[in-house]
Protein backbone atom coordinates (compact mmCIF):
# COMPACT_ATOMS: atom_id res chain seq x y z
CA UNK A 1 0.00 0.00 0.00
CA UNK A 2 2.98 2.34 0.41
CA UNK A 3 3.32 2.64 -3.38
CA UNK A 4 -0.32 3.67 -3.73
CA UNK A 5 0.11 6.19 -0.91
CA UNK A 6 3.24 7.66 -2.51
CA UNK A 7 1.49 8.02 -5.87
CA UNK A 8 -1.52 9.63 -4.21
CA UNK A 9 0.65 12.08 -2.24
CA UNK A 10 2.51 13.15 -5.37
CA UNK A 11 -0.69 13.71 -7.33
CA UNK A 12 -2.37 15.52 -4.44
CA UNK A 13 0.46 18.06 -4.45
CA UNK A 14 0.51 18.31 -8.24
CA UNK A 15 -3.25 18.82 -8.41
CA UNK A 16 -3.13 21.34 -5.55
CA UNK A 17 -0.47 23.42 -7.29
CA UNK A 18 -2.26 23.01 -10.62
CA UNK A 19 -5.49 24.25 -9.08
CA UNK A 20 -3.73 27.32 -7.70
CA UNK A 21 -2.31 27.97 -11.18
CA UNK A 22 -5.81 27.56 -12.58
CA UNK A 23 -7.11 30.22 -10.20
CA UNK A 24 -4.32 32.57 -11.31
CA UNK A 25 -5.17 31.82 -14.95
CA UNK A 26 -8.85 32.54 -14.32
CA UNK A 27 -8.00 35.85 -12.68
CA UNK A 28 -5.77 36.73 -15.63
CA UNK A 29 -8.55 35.81 -18.02
CA UNK A 30 -11.39 37.67 -16.36
CA UNK A 31 -9.53 40.60 -14.79
CA UNK A 32 -6.80 41.05 -17.36
CA UNK A 33 -8.52 39.88 -20.51
CA UNK A 34 -5.75 37.43 -21.45
CA UNK A 35 -6.85 33.88 -22.22
CA UNK A 36 -3.48 32.38 -23.14
CA UNK A 37 -2.63 31.00 -19.72
CA UNK A 38 -6.13 29.59 -19.25
CA UNK A 39 -5.92 27.71 -22.56
CA UNK A 40 -2.84 25.88 -21.32
CA UNK A 41 -3.48 25.46 -17.60
CA UNK A 42 -7.14 24.42 -17.92
CA UNK A 43 -6.67 21.25 -19.97
CA UNK A 44 -3.48 20.27 -18.12
CA UNK A 45 -5.22 20.58 -14.75
CA UNK A 46 -8.18 18.60 -16.10
CA UNK A 47 -5.93 15.75 -17.19
CA UNK A 48 -3.98 15.75 -13.93
CA UNK A 49 -7.20 15.81 -11.91
CA UNK A 50 -8.38 12.72 -13.80
CA UNK A 51 -5.12 10.96 -12.85
CA UNK A 52 -5.66 12.10 -9.24
CA UNK A 53 -9.14 10.55 -9.29
CA UNK A 54 -7.83 7.19 -10.50
CA UNK A 55 -4.98 7.09 -7.97
CA UNK A 56 -7.30 8.14 -5.14
CA UNK A 57 -9.76 5.36 -5.94
CA UNK A 58 -6.86 2.89 -6.10
CA UNK A 59 -5.69 3.94 -2.63
CA UNK A 60 -9.26 3.99 -1.30
CA UNK A 61 -9.81 0.39 -2.39
CA UNK A 62 -6.53 -0.78 -0.89
CA UNK A 63 -7.09 1.12 2.39
CA UNK A 64 -10.80 0.15 2.51
CA UNK A 65 -12.15 3.67 2.87
CA UNK A 66 -15.85 4.37 3.16
CA UNK A 67 -17.65 5.77 0.14
CA UNK A 68 -18.16 9.07 1.97
CA UNK A 69 -14.45 9.37 2.82
CA UNK A 70 -13.49 8.49 -0.74
CA UNK A 71 -15.84 11.07 -2.25
CA UNK A 72 -14.58 13.77 0.11
CA UNK A 73 -10.97 13.10 -0.84
CA UNK A 74 -11.93 13.05 -4.53
CA UNK A 75 -13.61 16.44 -4.16
CA UNK A 76 -10.58 17.84 -2.33
CA UNK A 77 -8.91 18.37 -5.71
CA UNK A 78 -11.56 20.89 -6.72
CA UNK A 79 -11.13 23.49 -3.98
CA UNK A 80 -7.91 25.51 -3.70
CA UNK A 81 -5.69 24.48 -0.76
CA UNK A 82 -8.01 21.64 0.30
CA UNK A 83 -5.99 18.96 -1.52
CA UNK A 84 -3.01 19.82 0.72
CA UNK A 85 -5.14 19.39 3.84
CA UNK A 86 -6.71 16.18 2.54
CA UNK A 87 -3.27 14.77 1.70
CA UNK A 88 -2.14 15.25 5.31
CA UNK A 89 -5.31 13.64 6.67
CA UNK A 90 -5.02 10.70 4.27
CA UNK A 91 -1.37 10.09 5.18
CA UNK A 92 -2.21 10.15 8.89
CA UNK A 93 -5.13 7.74 8.50
CA UNK A 94 -3.29 5.31 6.22
CA UNK A 95 -0.22 5.22 8.45
CA UNK A 96 -2.44 4.66 11.49
CA UNK A 97 -4.31 2.01 9.47
CA UNK A 98 -7.62 3.77 10.03
CA UNK A 99 -10.39 4.03 7.47
CA UNK A 100 -11.67 7.37 6.21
Amino acid sequence: MSGALTRFRFMAYVVGVGLLLLVVAMIAKYAGGTEGMMQVVGPVHGFLYAVYLVLTVDLALKARWSIKGTVLVLLAGTIPFVSFYAERRVVESVRAEKSL
